[in-house]
């Protein structure tokens, strides 16, 4: 079975630190060099500011991030009280997702906002 963390937190910005944090940490055990690290970093805030906002929501973010082979896959989840599904990115965060990620989505599945991450390791 891979290596899986979880992490569920406030779905308010200022907490958006304990998902970069995390991601980071796994993607250093991982062996990810500081580039795909900080690609890594900038991915996470552009999904999670889709799926929040950027003033955030009532309610959380449920977060798994997978450890495989070759890299690193987290994937998310908002739990919200205001019950609006609605997420979305500008073009920019588009541009800069495609950028920085191997693969990414942003969608609503059951009537809950959820996005996925894929980052790859360079092999050395």
């Amino acid at each position: 079975m891979p290596d899986q963390v979880q992490l569920a937190m406030p779905a308010d910005p200022e907490f958006l630190r304990l998902a970069r944090v995390t991601a980071m940490g796994l993607a250093s055990r991982l062996s990810f060099t500081i580039e795909e690290i900080d690609d890594l970093r900038i991915a996470i805030d552009e999904l999670v500011f889709g799926l929040i906002g950027t003033k955030g929501r009532p309610g959380t973010v449920a977060m798994t991030y997978e450890l495989l082979d070759d890299g690193l896959e987290v994937k998310g989840v908002g739990n919200f009280e205001d019950g609006e599904p609605t997420v979305g990115l500008t073009e920019l965060s588009e541009l800069i997702l495609d950028a920085v990620a191997d693969e990414h989505e942003l969608t609503t599945t059951a009537g809950s906002p959820t996005f996925r991450l894929l980052k790859r390791r360079t092999e050395v």
